[in-house]
């Protein structure tokens, strides 16, 4: 099935998401960093709006992670204290009348990081964080022998990282193709769990692009690296298949690009990188987390390195974060 609209409605039917997002995405020309950047085009793909209340690149496959659970269950995940997949968790959950028990590392405390663990604090039911990256599986521990208190436990991922979210990432690029009259030279977006990218990759292979895509990696090389983005993939297309949807498969000359953001201290760690191309967005309105979109932006600055001059790039964060609702 080539004409993506036709695909998507036939994947919606037959996996059954529920609505947390406002699809689709904008997509926005941004002419004003083409100087900077030595470009000739670059859109930007804003997940940050994909939801007033919570926006995100998570919402996309929160639709289909939190799909057909009864009011009242308990999801259990996991991530860093700055995690925007625990927040966008914690506040989609709640909207569907479920409930959100959190496992936390700690994680390099900035602003953005700061706000959005005091934001998980107020969304979820339970957080428990670990004092070292060493004792989260006993916090993960904690947190699923909590929750049980709650109400019947269903478990996420971290970072949303399976086949049904990848689903919702795969919806994306055929959205982007919507959106676009051409094929761009490359999408850019930064690559954690890799539920994200590993959707990219299905989309521009569906989509028959000779689009090069690049996943900035922002975790450490265990989580966030090929042989796991792919694998997601295939998982993928085999529970499409499954649900009677066969879509076209990866080969070995998709252009998939894996690049090092990560810098020399680790996850959630400024970089030099990420901080310049983080004041270079917000010259001109554009807001980035430095965790994940500045250093997915600072690939942009070494061009060089892509050869490439028509991009769009993955802003994946929403920003600013959720407040508390008011008590009834």
């Amino acid at each position: 099935m080539s004409d993506p609209e036709r695909l998507t409605r036939k994947i919606r039917e037959a996996l059954a998401p529920c609505s947390l997002g406002r699809w689709p995405t904008p997509l926005e020309p941004a002419p004003a960093f083409l100087a900077s950047l030595g470009l000739d085009a670059l859109w930007l793909k804003r997940e940050d709006r994909s939801a007033p209340r919570c926006g995100g690149n998570k919402v996309r496959g929160l639709e289909f992670l939190l799909a057909d659970a009864p009011a009242g269950s308990v999801f259990v995940t996991v991530g860093g204290t700055g995690s925007t997949h625990c927040l966008a968790t914690a506040v989609h959950a709640a909207a569907l009348s479920c409930r959100v028990a959190l496992a936390q590392f700690p994680q390099p405390e900035t602003d953005a990081s700061r706000a959005v663990a005091a934001a998980c604090d107020a969304h979820a039911t339970l957080v428990v964080r670990a004092p070292t990256r060493a004792a989260l599986p006993l916090a993960l521990l904690a947190a699923w022998h909590g929750a049980r208190r709650f109400g019947p436990r269903r478990w996420i991922p971290g970072g949303g990282a399976h086949p049904r979210a990848v689903v919702g990432h795969f919806l994306a690029a055929l959205e982007l193709a919507q959106q676009l009259p051409a094929p761009p030279e490359a999408i850019v977006a930064p690559l954690g769990t890799g539920g994200t990218v590993a959707g990219l990759l299905l989309g521009v292979a569906q989509l028959g692009w000779p689009t090069r895509v690049v996943g900035v990696r922002v975790a450490p090389a265990i989580v966030a690296n090929r042989w796991r983005t792919r694998r997601l993939a295939l998982r993928t297309a085999r529970l499409l298949a499954s649900r009677g949807v066969r879509i076209a498969a990866l080969t070995s000359r998709m252009l998939f690009q894996l690049v090092d953001g990560l810098g020399g201290k680790g996850y959630g760690y400024p970089t030099a990188d990420g901080e310049a191309a983080r004041r270079l967005a917000a010259e001109h309105g554009l807001t980035l987390d430095p965790t994940y979109g500045a250093k997915a932006f600072a690939f942009l600055l070494q061009r060089g390195t892509c050869n490439v001059r028509r991009v769009v790039f993955w802003h994946t964060f929403g920003v600013p974060c959720p407040t508390p609702e008011p008590e009834r």
